[in-house]
């Protein structure tokens, strides 16, 4: 009988944690969405009516777009980059033995153990020496750096557990019929380790696309998403910034379902 109770109550604090977190996230980004709908101008309840007229405003919205094109722009760049270091550092971290292996494998995953906060004001120190210097100002191009420091060592991690998983003998039998390092590379290691690249590309563009920290201490004058909802709400609240958070929101879990699902795929075939 205490054996049977202290399961049913096991039970109880398990699944009871598990929905007080799901409330937790969820229910506010719900409320968000839920706002988005709201026919008058503030953010208040009960809503005035149901109406879709902040999402046609966003699309008229010149401020808007332009924050959207600058988050998508930093984001699409900042990843392709980011990517390909990962990769790189990847394949050199698990593949390879040389001197000093582990305090490589310290630095490139260094940036993963900062605070967003601590890391965009260290880089906004460093470019405000080399801006002196050179005579540049923050803006687009030193928030893709900054994102390219934040985000490729989440892509080179991602990466390492489907290097990890690879089995060498398949490089080895292509060098064995003939083929050189870049036609192994290119035709059998980088093919097979593609889904965990992709996987590490939506994941790396999602952080970008979605930063707030680094891109408000790098991006100057320059406005994406999160730093434009950031100041239309410090001045005040209106369904249009609820509005863009949903519409950049689905996208991102869409890309999350399809990035596990090619994790899972890339798991199972290795």
């Amino acid at each position: 009988m205490n054996h049977r109770f202290e399961n049913a109550l096991a039970n109880v604090i398990l699944y009871g944690s598990m929905a007080a977190v799901l409330v937790f996230f969820y229910v506010p980004i719900f409320t968000l969405i839920a706002f988005s709908f709201q026919e008058g101008r503030f953010l208040t309840l009960p809503f005035d009516g149901i109406s879709l007229k902040w999402y046609g405003a966003l699309f008229k919205s010149g401020p808007a777009l332009n924050a959207l094109w600058n988050s998508t722009l930093i984001a699409t760049f900042a990843t392709i980059i980011a990517t390909i270091i990962g990769t790189m550092a990847a394949i050199v971290a698990v593949r390879y033995r040389f001197r000093g292996k582990r305090a490589f494998q310290g630095l490139a995953g260094a940036p993963l153990a900062f605070p967003q906060l601590l890391l965009g004001i260290v880089l906004l120190l460093w470019f405000s020496v080399l801006g002196r210097w050179f005579g540049f100002n923050t803006g687009i191009v030193t928030a893709i750096i900054g994102h390219i420091v934040y985000i490729a060592p989440f892509a080179m991690v991602i990466v390492a557990v489907q290097v990890y998983n690879f089995d060498p003998v398949l490089e080895d039998a292509a060098r064995d019929c003939g083929a050189s390092t870049w036609e192994v590379y290119r035709h059998v290691t980088i093919p097979l380790l593609w889904p965990g690249i992709f996987s590490a590309a939506i994941f790396a563009f999602l952080l970008s696309w979605g930063n707030f920290y680094i891109t408000y201490s790098l991006a100057g004058s320059t406005r994406t998403i999160p730093t434009f909802i950031f100041s239309g709400i410090a001045v005040g609240s209106s369904p249009l910034y609820p509005a863009i958070a949903t519409v950049v929101f689905v996208p991102g879990i869409l890309l999350v379902i399809l990035a596990n699902r090619l994790r899972i795929r890339a798991a199972a075939v290795s």
